[in-house]
């Protein structure tokens, strides 16, 4: 009796308590006579009878039922054994599919043989397996298809991993990775010094680049040496931390900027053929006009001169920057009323513009060192070195000097407020001037007004000009790239330039102690502020 009472209330409690599907499967009729209510809520029924009188879930879970024959030979191996496991596909009474760990034990009751069937639901951890596989392939595949060589080291450098790219940029195979540390990828002669570099990293790992201001290098299984840009990751796992190289072979961007460089030194060579053809056809105008007095077969000649020199002009204009076109137009122009004065009378004249002449020439070959310049100041090469300047006389020099390039009904309105001799690095300021009043006057329209303001703070020794002109304006989004190297705005691609300019400007500014702001909005113009130190002017 007492046997009978624990066996009723276990029943129930493995029974019907468990949150699992439990049943009981008669073997010899094949269906199910028992289940509980945990399992007829887990195939969708509403009730155990609603399930026991299905035609089709009343004797199988399997969302494809087995055939006769092999269903048979299932059922005679089960009461062979004793239990069976597997995980299968289960189909609810709604149709929809889950993924169960299936459980089955035999026992015989009166003779006749059943079997206890245990479901546990594995539909969340089939599902989370399933995630897992496809995020294990997706970093597989980004890893191992990334266009640039990814690294995985430990911390004592031995590479554990290393992609597709690695593999042909270094030219290891897949097998050779596992026996080499990261020094073995350096050259040689700085081994050590990566050694001391890596545990530095150690103590402290952070996602950055490496090699700043510094080329890097990189050796090859073959001991061949190569340049390279390399970014520095890590992640810990079980607490051992590992970092990862993005390394990205640039021996290609190298030998670009050496072909540069090369190209730098052929338009140096160049400045001076021209510098000496400038020469040569200014002394042949000369001649030409000492001879306009007795022939007039001698004018044409020199008219013919002007025009050649003028092609000549043309042809280098069409090739070079904007800020080769203030100096040749001031040539120009002077050499155009040379030809007025043809009288002995009229020398002074002549002598005014043929000193113009010259000191365009002068200037034109400063702007073409300038333009040159670009990697001297990327070497550090030039300096500020202040001298005496007459800064009214200068302002009224570049002012005159663009007075050719301005467009009908433009002009330049300036105001000064400055002694008038302070100290100060006259030729970079001077091409600092003359690049912005030139952008100034270019990107304005005919009729516009550019203006000209400069304030000497005295007890500050600070000189404040600004440059504010009623031009097309640049958007907000380019401001922020304006001073990058060949960056030119979005709305003045049709107009020439090389984008050289303002980045320039900037390094001159900074060479000089000074500070450069820039505010614009688009069809409003826009306004340069420059605020330079300066040294008072010494009589000693």
């Amino acid at each position: 009796m007492l046997k009978s009472l624990f066996a009723e209330s276990l029943v129930d409690l493995l029974f019907e308590k468990s949150d699992d599907f439990i049943a009981i499967f008669d073997l010899s009729e094949s269906k199910y006579i028992r289940v509980n209510q945990a399992g007829v809520r887990m195939l969708g029924f509403a009730s155990e009878q609603a399930l026991l009188d299905d035609p089709i879930r009343s004797r199988s879970l399997r969302n494809n039922e087995l055939d006769k024959e092999y269903r048979s030979s299932l059922i005679d191996q089960l009461v062979e054994e004793g239990s069976y496991e597997e995980t299968i596909q289960i189909k609810r009474q709604d149709g929809s599919l889950f993924w169960g760990r299936l459980k089955t034990t035999t026992f015989t009751n009166r003779n006749r043989p059943f079997s206890l069937i245990r479901v546990i639901d594995q539909e969340r951890l089939h599902q989370a397996e399933h995630e897992l596989e496809h995020s294990i392939q997706r970093n597989k595949a980004i890893f191992s298809n990334a266009t640039i060589g990814i690294i995985v080291c430990d911390q004592q450098g031995r590479i554990v991993s290393a992609n597709q790219m690695a593999e042909t940029i270094f030219g290891y195979t897949t097998t050779e990775w596992s026996a080499l540390t990261i020094e073995q990828l350096v050259p040689r002669q700085i081994g050590q010094y990566h050694e001391k570099l890596r545990h530095s990293f150690n103590l402290d790992p952070q996602v950055r680049a490496m090699g700043h201001n510094r080329d890097l290098n990189a050796r090859r299984k073959d001991g061949s040496v190569f340049p390279v840009e390399v970014s520095l990751s890590y992640f810990r796992l079980d607490e051992e931390l590992y970092a990862v190289a993005y390394i990205i072979d640039i021996t290609i961007k190298k030998e670009t900027e050496r072909q540069l460089l090369t190209h730098q030194n052929h338009i140096e060579q160049l400045n001076a053929d021209l510098e000496q053809k400038v020469t040569d056809r200014t002394q042949a105008l000369l001649s030409t006009l000492e001879q306009l007095e007795n022939s007039k077969d001698e004018l044409a000649k020199a008219l013919a001169i002007e025009r050649e020199l003028g092609d000549l002009k043309s042809r280098f204009v069409s090739m070079a920057s904007h800020e080769f076109r203030t100096p040749l137009t001031v040539v120009m122009s002077s050499a155009t009323l040379i030809e007025r004065y043809t009288t002995s009378e009229q020398n002074a004249h002549r002598q005014k513009h043929l000193d113009r002449i010259k000191v365009s020439v002068n200037h034109l070959n400063d702007i073409l060192e300038e333009f040159l310049s670009l990697g001297k100041l990327e070497e550090g090469k030039v300096t500020a070195h202040a001298v005496e300047v007459d800064f009214r006389q200068l302002m009224n020099e570049i002012v005159a000097d663009l007075q050719a390039t301005l467009k009908p009904g433009q002009v330049i309105e300036s105001s000064l407020s400055c002694p008038d001799l302070i100290r100060i690095d006259s030729s970079l300021l001077r091409k600092i001037l003359v690049n912005l009043l030139s952008n100034a006057v270019k990107y304005s329209g005919p009729g516009s007004t550019v203006f000209v303001r400069v304030h000497c703070e005295e007890n500050e020794r600070q000189l404040r000009l600004s440059i504010k002109d009623q031009g097309m304006g640049i958007s907000k989004e380019d401001q922020e790239h304006l001073f990058e190297r060949f960056f030119r705005a979005a709305n003045v691609t049709d107009i020439s330039g090389t984008g050289l300019g303002l980045h320039i400007v900037g390094r001159y500014v900074e060479l000089m102690g000074g500070e450069l702001t820039l505010q614009s909005e688009l069809n409003q113009g826009t306004t340069v502020t420059l605020t330079l130190p300066y040294e008072n002017h010494s009589p000693n």
